[in-house]
């Protein structure tokens, strides 16, 4: 049991000191027997008659591997700024100035300087994940979305000016895997119901080229590009690419949560090519260019810290599933939709022409050797000279 000096202590040591001092006082200074009645050794009873009222302080004299106050600040400050804790920031700090802190470094300057993590408050205190991330195979489930490349608050002004001046692609294309974070885009200056089926069309194509044999679930929101705002024609796209094993899934009204992953990547694409390349480009041509630089960076360089991926780039998590999905994927081509509607018309007319929809159609136990593919494209080709 405590005694009265051990309780009050835990409040306020200053009142506990001040309570011995009183009671030495009345026994004439005389230290044993206050130690007796209060319960406390004879040295505790000195240091509260000499020393100090208050505790001093704990904290070294001299700290060697102290880091500087300057960089300290900047750490805290970009943690307000940004949301990002200790390993997002630090890989967000060696890219933007070059300076390297090690993740344990940055989590006790945060801690020391209270930058408390955001907290998503949910009805049960639980936070429950879209996907069973572990267990998911790659190119399982996609999330497509388009982005509006002239947003006032988050361009420059300078770079807003200059897309409207050299007319520059107004909308990006973006579809990214959750269980890789890979991501393929293309581009258009419109939007329509033929260049989202287009685009899908083109996205499942080479996915299923590249012997991704599962079935594909495609997430959409409810944009009239995909035909959401319409269940007739949904209906429609879903019959039409269920013959390859593809099933598109628009999330309900205001549930942009569902398309956290693709959400969250247009915030990226803002910060470090938005924002900058866009302004060296005088026309589509050297716009594509730059869109695919950044999509390969996307793919091979950059390291993603979202849930299951520690750091790895989508090209190295795809190695890491062990998959037997070529490594060729990553080389999808950025492309203006326009273009290839201009090229090879609407995908109905080209798919219905030059596609053997049965190659597509046979998933998981049916493997072509290179001798059947090769009677295949030439089937396809004499097809074409007969059409």
């Amino acid at each position: 049991m405590d005694s009265i000096y051990h309780t009050l202590r835990k409040s306020n040591p200053a009142s506990a000191r001040i309570l011995v001092r009183k009671v030495l006082e009345k026994n004439n200074g005389n230290v044993s027997k206050t130690a007796r009645i209060l319960g406390i050794s004879r040295a505790t009873v000195r240091r509260a008659r000499d020393g100090e009222l208050n505790d001093l302080s704990r904290r070294p004299k001299n700290i060697r591997k102290k880091i500087d106050c300057s960089l300290e600040k900047l750490i805290v400050e970009e943690a307000k700024s940004t949301g990002y804790r200790y390993r997002l920031l630090s890989y967000y700090l060696k890219n933007k100035y070059s300076i390297e802190i090690s993740e344990n470094t940055i989590k006790k300057v945060l801690k020391r300087n209270r930058v408390r993590k955001k907290k998503i408050r949910t009805l049960n205190k639980n936070r429950r994940h879209l996907y069973d991330y572990e267990h998911l195979t790659p190119f399982s489930h996609l999330q497509i979305d388009t982005k509006h490349i002239l947003d006032e608050t988050s361009l420059p002004k300078s770079v807003y000016r200059h897309i409207e001046k050299y007319d520059l692609p107004k909308y990006e294309w973006n579809a990214i895997d959750v269980k890789t974070r890979m991501r393929f885009t293309a581009y258009s200056h419109t939007l329509s119901a033929s260049f989202g089926f287009a685009f899908i069309l083109f996205v499942v194509l080479w996915l299923k080229l590249h012997n991704v044999r599962g079935k594909i679930n495609i997430r959409l929101d409810n944009g009239s590009e995909f035909a959401s705002s319409s269940r007739r024609k949904l209906d429609e796209y879903n019959e039409f690419f269920s013959k390859l094993n593809v099933e598109l899934k628009p999330i309900p009204p205001g549930a942009k949560h569902l398309q956290a992953i693709v959400e969250n990547s247009h915030r990226k694409d803002d910060e470090s090519f938005f924002s900058i390349h866009p302004e060296r480009c005088r026309n589509d041509a050297e716009f594509l260019l730059k869109a695919q630089q950044w999509q390969d960076t996307w793919n091979t360089a950059r390291p993603h810290y979202g849930i299951d991926m520690n750091g790895l780039t989508p090209f190295e998590k795809l190695k890491s599933t062990k998959a037997m999905i070529s490594e060729n994927i990553v080389r999808f081509p950025t492309l203006l939709l326009e273009d290839i509607i201009r090229v090879a018309g609407y995908p109905y007319e080209w798919l219905s022409k030059f596609v053997n929809l049965y190659i597509f159609s046979r998933g998981g136990k049916y493997v072509w050797t290179i001798y059947q593919n090769r009677y295949f494209l030439f089937s396809c080709s004499k097809r074409q000279s007969v059409l």
